[in-house]
């Protein structure tokens, strides 16, 4: 009976996996056909429907994808970036929309250069305003007509930018309460001791050091 009632909730799964990609492929088909050459790729992975997009038609995909009666992804859930220094286009900015309506996710994909300014979505999601300034703080990546751009969770005259992948792991700074001066006070990173360098020679041959060693050894006999 158990058997029985365990296969069933499998078997109902499977018909709403195969119901949710159904719907999934019809809504990329509807994504597709209302943006027409504004979507470069788009793919379905992971029961999410992924789309690339050249960065001036931001405003309008995210437009569209709020306010298009067969899509509605009324939340903003959240923007972030990633660095690719070795790309010509180094940074991904990624959007995820949800749709509570239809329960389904969208994560939309810009690739740009280092210079490049992308256009603010303050307008149409308000709660992208912290959203921009974090992606900015932590990558540098300006945001066009964005209201209020500037540093968010970093420090008053923090330099270069943590997230990105040639920033040092120990910054540039640190911050520390000097007792002589009663204040927080700003200076150069000074490391307390050097990094030590790890030999990875097999042990059954022994170690550089070791066989240095023996070689003065054997010199001295």
């Amino acid at each position: 009976m158990e058997y029985c009632n365990y296969k069933k909730k499998l078997e109902e799964k499977e018909q709403q996996k195969d119901k949710m990609l159904s719907n999934l492929n019809d809504l990329e088909k509807a994504i597709n056909s209302g943006l027409t050459t504004a979507v470069i790729r788009s793919t379905i992975n992971f029961d999410q429907l992924y789309i690339d997009i050249k960065v001036e038609n931001i405003v309008s995909t995210i437009l569209f994808l709020k306010t298009n009666e067969k899509c509605k992804f009324k939340q903003l859930i959240d923007i972030t970036a990633v660095d690719y220094p070795q790309k010509e286009k180094r940074f991904k900015v990624v959007y995820l929309l949800l749709s509570h309506e239809n329960n389904f996710r969208v994560i939309i994909n810009v690739d740009i250069d280092e210079k490049d300014l992308i256009p603010s979505i303050t307008k149409i999601f308000p709660s992208a305003n912290w959203m921009e300034r974090e992606i900015y703080d932590m990558y540098g990546i300006s945001f066009k007509n964005h209201p209020d751009l500037r540093r968010i969770l970093t420090d008053y005259g923090f330099k270069d930018f943590p997230l990105r992948k040639d920033f040092p792991l120990t910054g540039h700074t640190e911050v520390r309460y000097n007792e002589d001066k009663k204040k927080v006070v700003y200076e150069s990173v000074k490391l307390d001791q050097e990094y030590r360098d790890f030999d990875f020679e097999s042990p059954w041959e022994g170690t550089k050091y070791i066989q240095e060693n023996e070689k003065k050894l054997n010199k001295d006999k």
